[in-house]
């Protein structure tokens, strides 16, 4: 135990039992996505991309997210977020995010660029396709208050264990409220022209054609913000938009 975990002791955020922050009881309570679902319709997809019929020029390609939003899940993601800030979160978050979503037989075909692979694992895959990690960028007045982006964090760390590039792209072009709660359309309405390309990668941005994007947010729910997020990059030339998601709720 070091110094600070005997000062300030780790607590489960399930169960409040001191050691660490998901003991090995409240671990079981997690539970791993295995929907498979195309983000358009949100019908099922067998292999979670955007159905043929539901491909537009600017949509989003596919995505896959490691657990489920059970009350377990969401304690662990609202104190990574919220007070207490927990960002030292970040190696339990990021572990689970990458042991799920390593085991996706799918992305990990789609890593490789399509090539049939038995057995295939992403740790093992291919990554000449040009894929890039992306994070969806918080509004300034948030990033302000907490001090730090959830999905830029995991993004990064997600990149590392992949050995993929990380970038920035993209940033907030105006603030929007928070999404939980709303319905639909109003999720569709409060994100509508949220994103824009990063201005300190504006001058860049010909490096983008037909890149292929991993972006990363810590929950979905209707896919309305990664939606959104996949229209302007593509409209700037990304050949692929896959969402990667901690959590589907």
């Amino acid at each position: 135990m070091s110094f600070l975990d005997f000062i300030f002791p780790k607590r489960c955020v399930n169960c409040k039992k001191q050691g660490e922050y998901l003991c090995q009881n409240c671990f079981i309570f997690l539970s791993f996505d295995v929907k498979n679902l195309c983000l358009v319709c949100d019908k099922p997809s067998f292999n979670n991309l955007t159905h043929p019929v539901c491909c537009r020029k600017y949509s989003i390609d596919g995505c896959f997210s490691a657990l489920t939003y059970n009350k377990t899940t969401q304690k662990l993601i609202y104190n990574f977020k919220y007070k207490p800030y927990l960002k030292d979160l970040t190696t339990v978050l990021t572990d689970l995010f990458y042991e799920s979503i390593i085991q996706n037989e799918n992305l990990a075909k789609l890593m490789a660029d399509g090539t049939p692979a038995r057995n295939a694992s992403l740790s093992s895959a291919s990554v000449a396709g040009g894929w890039l990690v992306v994070p969806i960028p918080l509004s300034n007045s948030k990033l302000k208050k907490r001090g730090y982006n959830q999905s830029e964090i995991l993004a990064r760390e997600l990149s590392k264990k992949f050995n993929l590039p990380f970038e920035n792209i993209l940033q907030r072009s105006k603030n929007t409220v928070s999404q939980v709660g709303l319905s639909n359309i109003k999720r569709k309405e409060n994100i509508k022209d949220a994103f824009e390309l990063n201005s300190s990668f504006i001058i860049n941005h010909s490096s983008l054609k037909n890149a292929s994007i991993f972006l990363v947010d810590d929950v979905v729910t209707t896919g309305s913000t990664l939606k959104e997020a996949a229209k302007v990059l593509k409209k700037n030339g990304v050949k692929r938009v896959i969402g990667l998601t901690l959590a589907r709720d």
